[in-house]
This record gives C-alpha cells, structure tokens and sequence, in this order.
C-alpha cells in the first residue's frame, strides 16, 4: 500500500537490500557498443545523422573559442539523459531522471567546473557578465546581486526542470491508470485513448527535455570561453 502518490518513484526493487533499480541508468553502456558490431541498418544511419546535427548546432553555439572534443561530452550527455527519459516510459522501468539524485549529479559538476575555469582563466569576462551593457551606473550594485544569484541558481533550475518534467507527466499516467478499475466499459475506451495520447506527449517530452538540458549546458559553457 502506497503512502503517498509519489512513493511510486521510490527505488523498492532489491536483492539483499542492494537497489536494482538504478541499473537501469546503465544497462545503456553495455548495450550500446554491441551496435557497432552489427550491419548498419536504418536505425544506425537515422542516429547518426541525429548525433552530427546535434553536433554541428553545438559547435555553433559554444564557438571557434571551445576546446577539442568539448563538444563530444554535451552530445554524450543529451545521449545518456534521452536514454534515460525514453527508458523511463516503459511499464516497471525506474525512472532515474525523475530524481534529483540524478540530475543534480548531471548538472551540478559541469556548471561548477565550467565557473572554476571562467573564473581562473577570464577573470575580466566573467566579470564583465555580471553587468549587462548599457546598465545605468545607480543601478550596476542590483544587477551584480541579480546575476550572481542567477548563476548560482543554474544547476538547481537545470536538476528541477528535468525531474519535474519527468515526474510530471508519470504521475498523471499513474492516476488515471488507477481509474480504470472503477471505470464501465464505455469509459474505459475513453481512458485507453486518453493514456496512449498522454504516452505519446511524454515521448516528446523526453526527447525535448533531454535536448533543453544538453544545449542550455552547452550555453553556460559559451559564456566562460
């Protein structure tokens, strides 16, 4: 019996009190080199095609300035959290990335290493960001506070916006699928289409919200190069 609606998202599968759960974040890595020792098919060349567009609109936004191969960790990431996202969609598959365990973890180490370099290595630039162009001088003190805190706030909003995302759309599966039983006949048909519509907007909302979450790190990288 469930104690509240969200214990639905607690880990509970364990052998030995060891978590299964998490498992599921990782299955992809073992999975995915297998790929490349089989023929390519449609599936490889649609990926393929998704990752060198991911690429190339990475590359435009972080500029001539990026350091090699800087690129290759956003699309990784976009990888592991679409993985992650799409994974979750299935009927008794944890989903990892609606905890913040997860994605503070994701965001929270890039966003510190990306200030850590602004700040030893452009010092004038990140600077420089703290007072938007044109700023009145009475009010350069406010903007200061104001954009320090935006800063300091970006991985917390990076971790809640992909989580809550995620949740979100879970839970309302959930609570219209516990309906169902007290449902007649007629109804019922009303609430399969109604699920299958809902199923089909978290998988876009899966995909979007790993494509938010890998190009706004990609632009909090831009700002320190």
């Amino acid at each position: 019996m469930m104690t509240n609606l969200f214990s639905i998202f607690d880990p509970s599968t364990n052998i030995l009190n060891m978590s299964l759960n998490w498992i599921s974040t990782f299955t992809g890595l073992f999975l995915l080199p297998l790929t490349f020792w089989l023929i390519p098919s449609r599936m490889t060349f649609i990926w393929n095609s998704v990752v060198n567009t991911l690429y190339k609109e990475f590359k435009l936004l972080i500029g001539e300035t990026a350091h090699t191969g800087e690129t290759f960790i956003f699309v990784s990431l976009f990888t592991l959290i679409l993985y992650n996202n799409v994974l979750g969609l299935f009927p008794y598959v944890f989903t990892s990335t609606s905890h913040m365990a997860m994605t503070l973890t994701l965001a929270l180490p890039l966003w510190l290493s990306f200030l850590i370099y602004g700040w030893m290595n452009h010092t004038q630039h990140m600077l420089a960001h703290l007072v938007p162009q044109g700023t009145p001088p009475i009010l350069m003190p406010f903007m200061v506070c104001i954009e320090t805190i935006s800063n300091l706030i970006r991985p917390g909003t990076l971790a809640v916006r992909l989580a809550a995302n995620m949740i979100a759309g879970h839970l309302l599966l959930t609570l219209l699928g516990n309906t169902g039983p007290t449902l007649s006949t007629s109804l019922l048909s009303v609430l399969v289409f109604a699920q299958i519509a809902l199923l089909t907007l978290e998988s876009a909302v899966a995909m979007i919200q790993a494509y938010v979450f890998a190009v706004l790190i990609t632009l909090y990288s831009s700002e320190v190069n």
